[in-house]
């Protein structure tokens, strides 16, 4: 069994308004807290994170089934978003993706119900999502079609 380790050094200065970094091979940046929940809003915070680990993950994973079965994509695009509820503490809510799956003019009526399925079923099967659930609610919104010649 092959076991995957990823590895993230951070830095913080200052009280609940500091600032910090955070280093994690490719992805570096400045962080704190979002202005939206009083604080600095300087570079990237948990919240954003967290949509974007799980959209990525979503995005991927339904990428790779489309492929599998050989659906004819044009375009592929995704618009997550999250909702974090602010009462008597934070409490992260609930995370909805939404695909807009666009497929070639060649794309059979078999193609766009598999391509539907496969928005579903890509959410099911995404590791990050996985690890999430039972803690956040989790939806997709799909959006998909055939583009017109």
């Amino acid at each position: 069994m092959a076991k995957h380790h990823f590895h993230l050094t951070a830095r913080w200065q200052g009280g609940r308004n500091g600032i910090g970094t955070i280093d994690a091979g490719n992805l570096k940046s400045e962080i704190s807290i979002p202005e939206e929940m009083r604080g600095p809003g300087v570079g990237t915070n948990p919240d954003e994170m967290l949509i974007g680990s799980a959209a990525t993950c979503y995005l991927i994973t339904l990428a790779a089934m489309l492929e599998r079965a050989a659906i004819p994509v044009k375009e592929l695009t995704l618009e997550t978003e999250g909702v974090v509820r602010e009462e008597r503490g934070l409490k992260f809510e609930r995370i909805t993706h939404r695909p807009t799956v666009i497929l070639e003019a060649t794309a059979t009526a078999g193609h766009l119900e598999q391509t539907e399925a496969a928005t579903e079923r890509a959410e099911r099967h995404c590791m990050i999502s996985n690890a999430l659930r039972g803690n956040v609610e989790l939806a997709v919104e799909a959006n998909v079609s055939v583009v017109k010649d």
